[in-house]
C-alpha cells in the first residue's frame, strides 16, 4: 500500500494537472480521430457516434499498453527501494499494476459517461463482456510487461527498441477499423495479434449489434500465461544481478 501511494504521488503528484493528463491522452486521441474520420465517412463502422466508437478501441488498447509499460519499468523505477530487505521486486510490480488498473478503469468510466451524456447516446451495455475485454487487456499487459521488466532492467536499449516496435500495434489492432470484414487471409494474420481480441470484446459489450465472432479468449490468456511465466522465471533467476548492477 505504501508503494501504491508513493507511485501515485510521484507519477501524478509532481506534474501540473496531475491526473488530468491521464484523461488528456485518450481524449486527445478521440477528438483527433473523430475530426479526421468525420471528414471521410458519415458514420463509423459501428453505430453512429464517432467518439464512442474510437473510445471503444482506444481505452482497451491503453489498458494493455499502460499496464505493459508500468510493469516493464517497475524494477528500474523502484530500484532504490528494493535495497530494503522488506521490499521485493514483486512488491514493486504489484504496486504499479494496482495503481494502473485503478487509474485506467476510472479514466474509462469517466470518458464513457461524458460521451454518453454529451451526445445522448443510448447504450445497451453488456457489462460481463466489457469486463472480459478489460481482463484480457490487463492480463496481456502484465505478461508482456513481465518479459519487458527483465529485458529493460538488463538491457537499457531494449526500452527504445520496444517503443519503436510497439507503435504499429495501434494501427493493426483494430482501433480504427473492424477486423471482421477484412479478407480472410488478412484477417487471419491480424487475429494473431493478441491485442486485437480485447478491443473486439469490449466493442461487443458496448454494441449489442456486434457479435465479435473471431474473439479468442483462450488465445489471449495462453499468450499472457506463457509470457508471464517466462518473465517471472527470468526475474526470479536474475533479480539479484539486476540489483547488483544498479548498486
Amino acid at each position: 500500500m505504501a508503494l501504491v501511494i508513493r507511485e501515485m504521488s510521484t507519477t501524478y503528484g509532481r506534474s501540473p494537472g496531475g491526473y488530468i493528463w491521464a484523461l488528456a491522452e485518450p481524449v486527445g486521441g478521440i477528438i483527433l480521430m473523430t475530426a479526421i474520420f468525420g471528414l471521410i465517412a458519415r458514420n463509423p463502422p459501428l453505430g453512429t457516434n464517432f467518439p464512442l466508437y474510437f473510445a471503444s478501441g482506444i481505452l482497451p488498447f491503453m489498458m494493455y499498453q499502460t499496464s505493459a509499460n508500468k510493469v516493464g519499468t517497475a524494477i528500474r523505477y523502484s530500484k532504490q527501494l528494493l535495497a530494503y530487505p522488506s521490499v521485493t521486486y514483486i512488491d514493486a510490480i504489484v504496486a504499479r499494476l494496482v495503481l494502473t488498473i485503478l487509474t485506467e478503469l476510472t479514466v474509462a468510466l469517466i470518458l464513457l459517461f461524458v460521451i454518453v451524456l454529451a451526445y445522448g447516446v443510448h447504450l445497451n451495455v453488456n457489462y460481463t463482456d466489457c469486463l472480459r475485454g478489460v481482463a484480457m487487456a490487463l492480463c496481456l499487459g502484465v505478461g508482456v510487461g513481465l518479459v519487458n521488466c527483465y529485458l529493460m532492467s538488463m538491457f537499457a536499449i531494449w526500452q527504445f527498441i520496444w517503443s519503436v516496435a510497439n507503435r504499429p500495434l495501434f494501427i493493426i489492432s483494430g482501433v480504427f477499423f473492424l477486423l471482421d470484414p477484412l479478407p480472410e487471409k488478412i484477417r487471419t494474420l491480424a487475429l494473431y495479434n493478441p491485442v486485437a481480441h480485447p478491443i473486439m470484446m469490449v466493442r461487443r459489450g458496448l454494441y449489442d449489434t456486434y457479435d465479435a465472432v473471431y474473439v479468442s479468449e483462450i488465445y489471449v490468456y495462453m499468450v499472457s500465461l506463457v509470457l508471464g511465466a517466462i518473465g517471472m522465471l527470468l526475474l526470479h533467476r536474475y533479480h539479484r544481478v539486476i540489483m547488483d548492477e544498479g548498486a
